[in-house]
């Protein structure tokens, strides 16, 4: 931590205070201020510095754990970098890492230094944040499923809490602190703990800086020395520095942040933003709150969670669009945001029940990039026009914002203008936004523009500005461009680059709006290439006037060239930068110590570099696309996209290097999923009245730690016997009296969960599983039983995910999975017996290169014959077209090879259709398995998602590959799967180097599987 002014270091020299604090009996003490273990990432009350530069920090979400193909973390960190951005910022979690109390397991896909690594070579540095408790939509927040075990509270000061966490916290922060800045790696922030911000019958004072200090000490303990970050869920600045809580500053973050999700996630309704969600008091919190830290948003609404039954992913990105980017992301910056972090920038996939209860399989979250990894979504153009603005605009990170009016800047009420004015810096900014910021309908205005040539009133030359419904613009006064300056200018600022003969500028508007522009110039105004530019030249200033079109216009004054285009044409160029010979390499660093190149290529550029006298860009196509570089080296005369050779013309008017890309569709073939030879294999062999359960977990603990008290004699919450993913069993033995009729019984699996129940081999009924639907009671009809005979119940539940544990006293992550209560009618509740099992081995799980919640308790996944290489020789045949002809679970299984074109990205989903049986929507769960590795979850009564993209190094795109479904019926008819198939997106022809297979295992024999 290091403050411009001496009085403010004085102000907080109380943070670096002992506080009598103590945990457990022992004192805690904090090495709390950042600067006095590092003084390579410092900061002050404007904005973060690295090497000490100042650095807008425009961060994305990014979860490793949600792609689990190594190989393609350079990809979607490629994909961020070029929208401009300086940073990604990451989860990790627990549950993935420690799913055996003690055992610490972060080898294959959960393995983190290959993806620090590519953070690096991309040159985005990395805010981690890694708990322990994340939230995030995951099971259990992060948190594995054995702390419902632990009977302290959890996120308290709790001994037995804090001593759960030590093993996860030491061992990830090891790893974490050395890929640190300090270390040459790409960490610069860590944030401790996840939205601590509300609590509802907590045992502990809240907000308790015993705990949150105990937290910070076992990470600066571990090695972590760079600045710590708060994420409070809204800003009312619990650990902000400077500040006090429960009488001590001992808890205090070095930077104080919050997150805000305005939109909300109602993508039923994606038109419709509340008359209120726009926030319009960051600004003057941030100056309560934490006046001597710069405004740090480090969770901000770009996308949308979904839940079971819910509208779909591409819903929530009609709400989430490019239109709300436009007003909110920039009303994010009219309050001086400094540190905006979006989330999610790539969502993935809660592949192997790593999601939470309410979520389905996909994560997409609406994200600028789609789960696999396509960039078809206008929102990501939108982001990288903001991006790239911001790293070319430094005089951003030291302005002030002044009072947003409807009057001072503006001859229309009906616009708002927020000036952030210049701080050591001549340039002024100017965001321009709707004063009812839900106007559909567009407006005109003029500015009132105060300059270094007086007061303005733009524009000058003709016409009125326009401003579209649900937009938001930057307008930009005393710009500087280096060795220039642009007086004003009403069209945004895409970029601007000094090359060796000339500075080049490019802006845009949106369609068919006009824009005024003025250059602090003698020179007076050269049309390249265009019409219909007005243009005076009057008092060392050059005015030029346009009304935007796709067809773009160049003006040359003097050696400063200005771009003119439009919004739609702007988002096919891109400014890949050279990797600098210093410290920064290809990290993000102010534009006056940067070169680049300006390209338009269309869909993605992904790097830039010289090899002799040969320029190459490297990146992806997905059509014939012009292709024009701005800015090439004057020692470079050849030029290659991908490694191949472009010829090119040289315009003599511009001088830019002209070609085109040429894309050809390559020819896919994939297997008729349908026509594939299937085996059948029936998952549910506990029906048989041969059935040996002697290996089952006896259900005989008749007390626990839960916070759910039992009611039944003995726990049948599945976490106490140490299963906490996927599908659960339950057998109950009992003899009958003769009397019995009824059978009532309550499960829970979370929402969406389904159940079904058997007597003996007979089906006796199922719930089919409700959005929201957290448990579900029933009350079955039994068959006539004879009395003393010995019968079993086989009840199977469905474990969608734990809930996460939000609010601190709640411990809702606790909420049990199983059975709550049973009664069978005539007989006590202790005249049934009951045994369990989930997955295989429990806490002791045996696939450790998939993790601890891949797989489920169905006796296929028990005997691993979802993985590659299972035994099925003398499986019957039987396909899941086919499928079932009474309620049952059958596993099917077949491979197919794939040998698709090499240089082309090409994403591949499974989708299934919708079952009818009699017309009537059928009841059953479909669980996918590709090459061991469960990727999706389908509900067909439920929805939302029908398709499951899987991503190559999961699936071999040049090899053999391993296909299995689960198909849970839950119907007495039945199930079978309908236009079951594999499909291709668009291929993008690209630069990037095919992934290899993600570390995966063969089926072995289990010795001991039941």
């Amino acid at each position: 931590m290091r403050f411009l002014y001496n009085a403010i270091a004085a102000t907080l020299l109380a943070q670096t205070t002992v506080s009598a604090l103590s945990v457990g009996g022992r004192e805690i003490i904090v090495k709390k201020d950042s600067s006095a273990l590092q003084d390579i990432v410092t900061y002050d009350q404007h904005s973060l510095m690295v090497h000490g530069e100042r650095m807008m920090v425009f961060s994305g979400e990014f979860h490793a754990f949600r792609l689990p193909v190594p190989d393609l973390w350079l990809d979607i960190f490629q994909k961020v970098k070029a929208l401009g951005f300086s940073a990604v910022s990451f989860y990790t979690h627990w549950a993935l890492l420690e799913g055996e109390p003690g055992v610490y397991n972060a080898s294959g896909v959960n393995a983190l230094e290959p993806f620090f690594e590519a953070a690096s070579q991309a040159g985005l540095y990395l805010i981690a944040r890694p708990g322990p408790y994340i939230n995030a939509e995951v099971s259990g927040g992060g948190f594995p499923g054995w702390l419902q075990r632990v009977k302290g509270e959890l996120r308290t000061q709790n001994p037995d809490y804090m001593a759960a966490t030590h093993n996860y916290v030491a061992s990830i922060s090891k790893t974490i602190a050395k890929y640190q800045i300090t270390n040459g790696g790409p960490v610069i922030l860590l944030q401790p703990e996840n939205e601590y911000s509300g609590a509802i019958n907590s045992s502990y004072p809240f907000p308790d800086p015993v705990y949150f200090a105990a937290l910070e000490k076992q990470y600066r303990d571990a090695g972590i020395v760079v600045p710590f970050i708060s994420n409070d869920a809204w800003p009312h600045g619990y650990f902000a520095p400077g500040s006090t809580t429960q009488g001590t500053s001992e808890a205090n973050v070095d930077i104080y942040g919050y997150d805000n999700y305005p939109i909300g996630f109602d993508c039923a309704n994606p038109t419709v933003w509340a008359a209120d969600a726009l926030p319009t008091t960051f600004a003057d919190l941030q100056k309560t709150i934490s006046p001597y830290t710069f405004n740090s948003i480090n969770e901000f609404q770009s996308g949308a969670f979904d839940i079971w039954g819910g509208s779909g992913f591409d819903q929530c990105a009609k709400l989430v669009n490019m239109e709300s980017e436009r007003v909110f992301f920039k009303n994010n910056f009219a309050a001086g945001t400094k540190l905006l972090n979006l989330y999610m920038i790539f969502g993935g996939t809660n592949w192997g029940n790593l999601g939470y209860a309410e979520g389905y399989t996909s994560y997409d979250y609406a994200a600028a990039i789609t789960e696999n990894r396509e960039l078809n979504r206008e929102k990501y153009s939108e982001i990288k026009l903001q991006g790239n603005f911001l790293k070319v605009s430094p005089a951003y990170l030291t302005a002030s914002r002044g009072n947003r009016t409807t009057s001072e800047y503006t001859d229309n009420p009906a616009i708002t203008v927020t000036p952030l004015l210049g701080n050591g810096s001549e340039t002024n900014f100017y965001v321009v936004r709707h004063t009812d910021y839900q106007e559909l309908t567009a407006v005109s205005y003029s500015m009132k523009l105060p300059s270094s040539r007086g007061n303005l009133v733009v524009p000058q030359l003709r016409g009125a500005l326009t401003l579209s419904g649900r937009d938001s613009k930057w307008v930009v006064t005393d710009y500087d461009i280096g060795d220039s300056t642009i007086l004003y200018s009403t069209a945004e600022i895409f970029t601007w680059q000094k090359f060796e003969d000339k500075t080049v500028v490019v802006v845009y508007g949106g369609p068919g709006e006009l824009h005024e522009l003025a250059l602090l110039t003698s020179h007076p105004a050269l049309v390249l290439e265009g019409t219909n530019v007005a243009t005076k030249s009057r008092n060392g200033t050059t005015i030029l006037n346009w009304q935007t079109s796709p067809t773009r216009r160049v003006i040359k004054m003097g050696s400063i060239v200005v771009y003119a285009l439009d919004r739609n044409t702007a988002y096919n160029y891109w400014t890949p930068t050279f990797e600098r010979s210093d410290v920064w390499g290809n990290y993000s660093a102010n534009v006056g110590n940067t070169t680049a190149v300006i390209v338009e290529a269309g869909y993605l550029v992904r790097k830039v570099y010289t090899v002799g006298r040969v320029l190459h860009i490297d990146g992806d196509v997905n059509a014939t696309v012009p292709f024009k570089i701005i800015g090439a080296p004057k020692s470079t005369t050849k030029l290659k996209f991908n490694n191949e050779t472009i010829p090119f013309i040289t315009d003599y008017v511009t001088g830019e290097w002209t070609s085109t890309l040429h894309y050809s569709a390559p020819t896919i073939t994939l297997p008729d999923l349908a026509t594939l030879e299937w085996k059948k294999l029936n998952s549910l062999p506990e029906l048989s009245s041969s059935y040996d359960d002697s290996d089952w977990i006896v259900a005989d603990h008749n007390t626990t730690n839960n916070l759910f008290p039992l009611r039944t004699p003995t726990s049948l919450y599945s976490s106490d016997y140490g299963y906490h993913t996927g599908a659960l069993i339950y057998r109950g033995s009992f003899v009958a009296k003769g009397s019995e009729s009824t059978f009532y019984i309550t499960t829970i699996g979370g929402s969406g969960h389904g159940s079904s129940v058997w007597l003996d081999d007979t089906y006796i009924g199922s719930w089919i599983g409700a959005a929201g639907a957290e448990s579900h009671d029933d009350t079955y009809k039994l068959p006539e039983l004879v009395s003393g005979r010995s019968y079993v119940f086989t009840v199977v539940v469905d474990n969608n995910g734990l809930q996460e544990n939000w609010n601190v006293g709640a411990d809702l992550m606790k909420t049990p999975r199983g059975i709550l209560n049973y009664t069978l009618s005539g007989q006590p509740q202790s005249a049934i017996t009951w045994k369990l099992t989930g997955n295989f081995g429990g806490e002791k799980y045996v696939d450790k290169v998939r993790g601890p919640l891949n797989e489920g308790g169905l006796y296929a996944e028990r005997q691993g014959f979802h993985q590659p290489g299972a035994p099925t020789t003398d499986w019957p045949a039987g396909s899941p077209f086919t499928g079932i002809s009474s309620a049952g679970i059958a596993f099917y299984q077949t491979s197919f090879k794939l040998d698709l074109p090499s240089h082309y990205d090409i994403p591949l989903s499974f989708r299934f259709g919708n079952t009818t049986i009699a017309d009537t929507t059928s009841n059953y769960l479909a669980i996918l398995y590709v090459n061991g590795w469960q990727f999706g979850k389908y509900i067909n009564n439920l929805g939302p998602q029908s398709s499951f993209p899987v991503p190559q190094g999961i699936l071999d795109y040049h090899g053999d590959n391993f296909l299995a479904v689960g198909l849970w019926a839950r119907d007495a008819s039945g199930a079978k799967l309908t236009n079951f198939s594999l499909n291709a997106g668009t291929p993008v022809w690209t630069s990037f180097s095919a992934p290899a297979l993600a570390p995966s295992s063969l089926y072995t024999p289990r010795t001991g599987a039941y």
